[in-house]
């Protein structure tokens, strides 16, 4: 199963792309329609630019894989995926196979024109990463050394593309042709056959291998032709109340049904990344709802949970199934989307179009609500519920909590040597420096040292979120690169008590720091706390200039600029209070800390007090953060 998460989160790089390129196509057919048929400069424009991604969609999967598949992927990774891809599409040609068998390119089974599908673009990623893991630090001898390393990934790769081109030179054409005789039975068996054919063309989506099936059903190959009597209208050989029965069912699942299950997806994410997963979820809706492109949003659960996935299918089936025995019919030439409905809206074979917006709704709070109960009652990994990244522990080289010197060891040799930091401070809980090169900056290596955290705010500036006792990892830092040992820097006084952690309360209800107005995370203007890095937590724009204490606690830190304030409460929440943004420049100038480290306070007990005004006239913004930092799932309620 872990291997199927990865491979989701690998296919969300190439999917980010599709929503707009589907839209983009969807335009241009509809521009196309509504000139009668004939292109114009604006509709030959945009589906041109829409369909330079479209059509390379199983491209898109090879590269798409080979990264997101690579352990370390530096962009040999993508190259490699890129050859596996042209070795395999170029050896199964229809051209090539005629060459290879003696017959012209026309009599070659018709398997091979669809040998550029999905499936194999996921199989010429896993292959381009499999090479680049085993082979990229290969030392070859000294005559050959050229090709040592990176250089060999695509030389081998080459050559395992070729085993399996010949395996799929064999294997293919049986594949395919099963899938059209299949499709030919189920012709048979009516609305039944209908929800079938619904139903496993869902389940063929993953592979590409539904292009076979939707032949038998949309065109002329079992004597159907559906699609194609469909958009002739009266003057063709379609029949009123039976063409467009294997195509209506499609247009409330796609309208509807797959943007309930990206609202479902949406509200059962994480908190601290709903914000990045609703960027994908609501492209992927629109696209879904606009244009009948569908891959956006399914790739971005089918390998994640690849159960819920089936369910998609299922409700699929069950569509065309209802659709085919009520009186409705209705066609698309692109998909099922809301743009085809309208154009085929007046077409004399359509039938009562009107009620597939009327199972639209029933299918939108179908998905929503049985999606959204699956989710949580199986605790399923869809799009920002995927776990961490899980270091493996031979990677692992995090130093023992509260060892501040090793980890600092640790951190120095991720962020490219002692001689690669040119400036070192620290905030309430991060490292801010500036480095001589960042490309030097190992931001794996440093997550697998301890950091919670690492953001690049822009030219040299490197930032790394450790937690409340990142001083003492600075100050370490400070020790190393001055060839300090581990004595040095413990009779510098560095014996901070070391605090086991614990993990917050899934919901921390606690009174409001400070008077104000609360805003959302995500409006503050600093990344760390705004993409939620530093942990979930609310913001407040005060109107007071006292923080107090928002329940009862210990006071774990304080920091010595007096801008920020660590608690751990009585119910094991470590909670962070950061007055301002990047309030630490002021060097405590305006800020009055008015309790120390170890002390007990109570709710309201006033903590820190600060000066609004001079937060102003130093250009920083006075909004204060309060964020959880021991459990990531967690969100605070206001009392």
């Amino acid at each position: 199963m872990k291997f199927f998460q990865r491979l989701g989160r690998s296919l969300m790089l190439p999917v980010a792309v599709l929503p707009v390129a589907a839209i983009l196509s969807g335009i241009g057919y509809w521009i196309k329609s509504a000139n009668g048929g004939d292109d114009n400069v604006a509709s030959a424009f945009l589906a041109a630019a829409g369909g330079a991604l479209l059509s390379n969609i199983a491209l898109l999967f090879a590269v798409g894989v080979s990264i997101g598949m690579a352990k370390k992927s530096d962009g040999t990774s993508a190259l490699a995926g890129l050859v596996s891809w042209l070795t395999v599409t170029t050896m199964l040609s229809p051209t090539t196979i005629g060459a290879l068998t003696g017959a012209a390119a026309e009599d070659v089974d018709l398997a091979f024109t669809n040998i550029q599908n999905v499936f194999v673009g996921i199989i010429c990623g896993l292959i381009g990463a499999w090479c680049y893991n085993r082979f990229r630090d290969t030392k070859l001898p000294d005559a050959l050394s050229f090709f040592s390393g990176r250089r060999s990934v695509a030389i081998v790769t080459a050559g395992a593309s070729l085993v399996l081109s010949v395996a799929l030179m064999f294997v293919w054409p049986f594949v395919y042709g099963g899938l059209v005789s299949f499709g030919e039975w189920i012709v048979t068996l009516g609305p039944v056959g209908a929800g079938l054919y619904g139903f496993f063309n869902r389940l063929l989506i993953p592979l590409g291998l539904h292009h076979a099936l939707n032949s038998v059903f949309w065109f002329d190959v079992a004597g159907i032709n559906d699609l194609n009597n469909f958009l002739q209208g009266s003057s063709g050989d379609g029949v009123y109340g039976v063409t467009g029965q294997y195509m209506t069912g499609f247009f409330p699942i796609m309208m509807f049904g797959l943007p309930g299950a990206a609202l479902a997806m949406y509200v059962t994410a994480k908190t601290t990344r709903r914000k990045v997963t609703a960027g994908i979820l609501l492209s992927g809706a629109i696209s879904s709802f606009f244009v009948g492109v569908t891959e956006p949003l399914e790739f971005a659960f089918m390998f994640l949970a690849p159960w819920l996935y089936l369910v998609h299918a299922v409700f699929m089936g069950i569509s065309l199934f209802v659709s085919a025995l009520l009186p409705v019919r209705m066609g698309f030439g692109f998909s099922g989307g809301f743009i085809d409905l309208v154009l085929s809206w007046m077409n004399p074979l359509a039938q009562n179009p009107w009620l597939i917006p009327v199972m639209g709704v029933f299918w939108f709070a179908v998905y929503f609500v049985v999606f959204r109960w699956i989710i949580r009652r199986w605790d399923l990994k869809t799009p920002g519920r995927e776990d961490d990244e899980v270091i493996d522990d031979e990677t692992t080289d995090a130093a023992p909590r509260g060892d501040f010197h090793a980890t600092a060891e640790r951190f120095v040799a991720a962020l490219g040597g002692g001689a690669n930091i040119v400036e070192l401070e620290n905030c309430a809980t991060r490292l801010r420096m500036e480095v001589a090169d960042t490309s030097k900056v190992d931001d794996k290596a440093l997550a697998r040292a301890g950091a919670a955290g690492t953001i690049r705010p822009g030219g040299t500036s490197v930032q790394v979120v450790y937690g409340l006792n990142v001083q003492f990892v600075k100050d370490a830092m400070e020790d190393v690169i001055a060839g300090r040992g581990r004595a040095a820097f413990a009779s510098a006084g560095a014996e901070a008590p070391v605090t086991v952690a614990t993990t917050a309360p899934a919901v921390v209800r606690v009174k409001a720091p400070v008077a104000g107005r609360v805003v959302p995370l995500s409006d503050v203007p600093d990344e760390m706390f705004s993409n939620g890095t530093m942990g979930p937590g609310v913001a407040i724009e005060p109107t007071d200039d006292v923080v107090t204490a928002p329940a009862d606690g210990i006071v774990e830190s304080v920091f010595p600029s007096g801008h920020a304030i660590g608690l751990r409460l009585n119910d094991g929440t470590e909670l962070l209070i950061h007055i301002g943004i990047d309030t630490v420049s002021m060097k405590g100038d305006g800020f009055e800390t008015l309790v120390a480290a170890g002390d007990v306070v109570k709710t309201g007990d006033p903590l820190v007090r600060f000066d609004p005004d001079r937060i102003a006239a130093a250009g920083h913004a006075t909004v204060t953060p309060m964020i959880v930092l021991n459990n990531p799932d967690a969100t605070i309620e206001l009392e």
